[in-house]
């Protein structure tokens, strides 16, 4: 699914809000819930800046901005939200060089899986 996609199926059905979920260090999954106001194609393309110091073992809080990069094609529908709501996976990166955050466990499964490739262990 591309960024135009779910823009469609947002006004065609009537979303109010996006939550943006990653996840953390220890696995567990966190979001953030914005509302749908916010969402454009510029949105699939800068991500959306988060306070990384809220999140347990990231930042400190004077360096804390991070990136949450949604990944447009990961968008489903939440049957669980009164208003209606769809989830959106994000890549959290780092906001000045706009890479994987090394503590990012979506980030550390990525450069694993390249390095396997270079290695030729795996394709």
């Amino acid at each position: 699914m591309s960024a135009s996609n779910v823009l469609s199926f947002i006004k065609e059905n009537d979303v109010k809000f996006v939550d943006l979920r990653f996840t953390d260090t220890k696995g567990k999954e966190q979001h953030v819930t914005i509302p749908v106001n916010q969402i454009d194609e510029d949105f699939f393309e800068n991500g959306k800046m988060f306070d990384g110091s809220s999140i347990a073992g990231w930042k400190g809080i004077n360096e804390s901005d991070m990136v949450l990069m949604p990944q447009a094609d990961t968008m489903l529908l939440d049957p669980f939200f009164e208003e209606t709501t769809i989830n959106i996976v994000c890549d959290v990166l780092e906001p000045a060089t706009m890479q994987g955050y090394d503590r990012c466990p979506r980030s550390i499964a990525k450069r694993a899986e390249e390095y396997l490739k270079s290695t030729g262990i795996a394709d």
